[in-house]
């Protein structure tokens, strides 16, 4: 928790609560005592709180005689500015929709949080970007036919394009939930046609249309187990456990990354770092092993090793010329 995030903890326990007491604080923040008295200082001197100790209460709390204090600026904690941002950069770029005569009250309410304090919501947005490095569009006319399906519960004829076999089918479906991940968008389903759960990118989806037949109903336990147990969205409930051993100067990223809930590591006396992460499917898998270059190595299994090697050098001969 940074400095920031505590004076925002500290403010919201205080406006809260009749009065804290010290060991509440320092158990809460998880600081130790001089850096909650450094805290304390900066928050009476600089930002001008009015935190007095209460003898009868035996504990912090704001003065009572002050006026209804706010801490100045931006004083939201990293999550919060981030699901705001984040929020905000996606309304902007909405198209037209069924949702449109409520994207502005709900924008008009996101600014005016991002707004409290001392800064402009055009002086935040330009001071803090949110990026979207793969996001794939969605055609918008596919999307609310989707949700609409989704809220309804009618299945759906779906026309699909498996980018890896470069193959075209058409399904018939019965959506179950929309997934967003990895800034792009996944339909969950029951697939009649496959007799299985499966997960289809909504950009991939080249055709679709509502059936009049009501959807089939498959239980969040079991679509978080056919689709949550492995790596990533391409994931399935028979899964293999991959081991990856990072460089010491990578290990200094990648350390700090979550690949997946169950996730193991360590690291060794000369700094390698150690992944363990069950997957299912390899080529989301392997796409993220790549990218580390000669950084990682994958030690387990065997099966994964060969494919990485056969990609390496499959990679090669495209510049044997």
């Amino acid at each position: 928790m940074d400095r920031t995030e505590r004076f925002h903890l500290i403010d919201q326990m205080l406006s809260t609560r009749r009065s804290v007491n010290r060991q509440q604080f320092l158990e809460t923040l998880e600081i130790s005592a001089a850096t909650f008295k450094r805290d304390l200082e900066y928050l009476r001197d600089r930002l001008g709180a009015p935190i007095v100790w209460d003898h009868n209460l035996r504990g912090y709390c704001y003065e009572q005689t002050a006026s209804q204090y706010q801490l100045p600026g931006l004083w939201f904690n990293t999550s919060e500015i981030q699901a705001l941002l984040t929020m905000n950069a996606w309304l902007e770029n909405l198209q037209p929709g069924i949702l449109s005569d409520h994207i502005k009250p709900l924008q008009s309410r996101i600014r005016g949080l991002l707004e409290r304090g001392d800064h402009s919501v055009e002086e935040i947005t330009r001071r803090i970007r949110i990026l979207t490095q793969s996001r794939q569009s969605s055609a918008n006319d596919f999307f609310q036919l989707i949700s609409q399906s989704l809220l309804t519960r009618k299945r759906l004829s779906i026309k699909h394009f498996n980018r890896q076999k470069a193959q075209q089918t058409v399904r018939e479906i019965s959506p179950q939930r929309l997934t967003f991940y990895r800034d792009n968008w996944y339909l969950d389903s029951w697939c009649h046609t496959r007799k299985a759960i499966r997960s289809f990118s909504v950009d991939a989806l080249e055709q679709v249309e509502i059936l009049p037949l009501k959807a089939k109903t498959v239980s969040d336990r079991n679509l978080d187990k056919e689709l949550g147990s492995g790596y990533g969205i391409f994931s399935g409930v028979e899964t293999k456990q991959a081991e990856l051993r990072f460089s010491p100067e990578r290990a200094r990223w990648v350390a700090q990354e979550q690949w997946h809930p169950q996730q193991k590591s360590h690291f060794d006396k000369q700094g390698f770092y150690y992944l363990s992460i069950p997957y299912s499917q390899e080529p989301e898998l392997l796409m993220d092993i790549l990218k580390h270059g000669a950084d990682v190595l994958v030690l387990k299994p065997s099966s994964l090793k060969n494919r990485v090697i056969k990609t390496l050098q499959a990679m090669q001969q495209n510049y044997d010329i």
